[in-house]
């Protein structure tokens, strides 16, 4: 059964919602920090090449390999919010060891591979317990709103965590600065802690049974690939994915250092202003989407998230002007990303039965998520070969394409997520 409807305003009245909303925007913070921090360690610390930051991309997104296996193991398992303390438990743990082993002189571009190998798997693991979990904290009538508040978060985290980083990096050093994003999973986990929801073991019809991974896996995939909303989500999402990841995070603080030689400082406050585009298009997705239609939001957000990508590579001249451009180039990338993830997120949990969230979104990230690491590891290739720029331009103009995957499909008519729900 869903939950009943409520006013979407009334979701800041409800305090589980806001703790765990709380909790999920004080981590987005940290990982931002982490995002500017960790490349300019392998740079700047560990003197990595192209090729070597991209792979770090790459290593972060390669356990979404396993998402479809890992999304049937969470399914089996009813407690989806302790999963979610121990996933930010195990993040903060690993994270400290970067510190650490810097300030006793061991840190080696080996350890910087398994953190973030690590801090991937167990985001990974927490990305399949959201999921259910999400659909028991929000009533199905606020999925928009939900996602949009969520999104306004993770935006903002955007626009003040990479400034936050590189202030700092340029204070502490890159690998001190990394204890923030540790500090922010420990917090995250504390707030969870007060948050007395967790959703209920799958209903028969749909249960994966013990020690039935592979079949449990199957099921997941094959739902995804015979529903035509995430089918045809998914192959946009995936060339999406491949083509932005052929820059990468890693990429745009290496191309902003070493091409357009900005201090870590500058680096950090460019991509914070560049990111009120996502803030913006996490707090206009609703608006947006009652007015021209959820599934045109996704259209135009499939075109807008890549395509400035390419106005990047044109950065040159003063400093006022490169950091014009990659700030501009940011801030429209960031309001594509919205618009496209709250509308497509939201049209994917009205069309998923509760008992296969968990191996639906497994199967959704393996390929959607798992795509990253190759782009990335091309990305590092493109980028030594053929050098930065032509890599962004490579970027900008194939990810647009993916909106191809969704023309033909009933996405672009859809106004409303209410119009897809099923009954779980």
């Amino acid at each position: 059964m869903k939950r009943p409807g409520r006013s979407p305003a009334s979701l800041w009245r409800d305090p589980r919602f806001v703790r765990c909303w709380a909790g999920s925007a004080i981590s987005q913070f940290g990982d931002r920090v982490s995002e500017v921090a960790v490349p300019l360690v392998a740079v700047g610390v560990l003197h990595a090449s192209a090729g070597q930051v991209a792979w770090l991309t790459a290593l972060a997104w390669a356990p979404n390999l396993l998402a479809t296996l890992l999304g049937v193991w969470v399914d089996q398992r009813p407690g989806k919010r302790r999963l979610l303390i121990a996933t930010d438990v195990v993040r903060a743990a690993v994270l400290l060891t970067v510190p650490v082993a810097y300030l006793c002189g061991t840190l080696t571009l080996g350890q910087l591979y398994v953190v973030t190998l690590a801090v991937g798997f167990a985001g990974v693991l927490a990305g399949c317990a959201w999921s259910p979990f999400f659909t028991r904290l929000v009533p199905s009538s606020a999925y928009v709103e939900a996602n949009s508040r969520f999104g306004a978060a993770r935006s903002a985290s955007f626009v003040a965590g990479p400034a936050l980083g590189g202030g700092l990096v340029q204070v502490l050093t890159a690998p001190v600065a990394v204890v923030a994003d540790a500090v922010s999973f420990l917090a995250s986990a504390l707030l969870l802690r007060g948050v007395g929801l967790d959703a209920p073991p799958p209903v028969a019809q749909h249960a994966p049974g013990k020690g039935s991974l592979l079949r449990g896996a199957r099921e997941g995939l094959a739902f995804v690939l015979r529903e035509p909303v995430l089918r045809a989500g998914l192959a946009c999402a995936t060339t999406l994915n491949f083509f932005t990841l052929l820059t990468g995070t890693g990429l745009v603080v290496l191309f902003a250092d070493r091409i357009l030689q900005l201090p870590p400082g500058i680096i950090g406050l460019t991509l914070g202003v560049g990111a009120t585009g996502s803030l913006v298009g996490a707090l206009t997705a609703p608006w947006l989407a009652r007015r021209i239609g959820s599934g045109h939001c996704v259209v135009i957000g499939a075109v807008l998230f890549p395509a400035p990508f390419a106005a990047a590579a044109l950065a040159d001249g003063p400093v006022w002007a490169r950091v014009g451009v990659l700030g501009g180039a940011q801030f429209l990338i960031g309001l594509g990303v919205m618009l496209f993830d709250v509308n497509l997120n939201s049209l994917q949990t009205a069309v998923t039965p509760d008992a296969l969230r968990a191996r639906v979104t497994g199967a959704y990230s393996t390929v959607n998520y798992g795509i990253r690491p190759l782009g990335a590891v091309i990305g590092g290739v493109l980028a030594e070969t053929v050098g930065l720029r032509t890599t962004f331009v490579i970027a900008g103009v194939g990810g647009a394409l993916s909106v191809l995957w969704l023309l033909p499909s009933s996405i672009p008519r859809i106004r409303t997520a209410a119009e897809l729900l099923v009954d779980a």
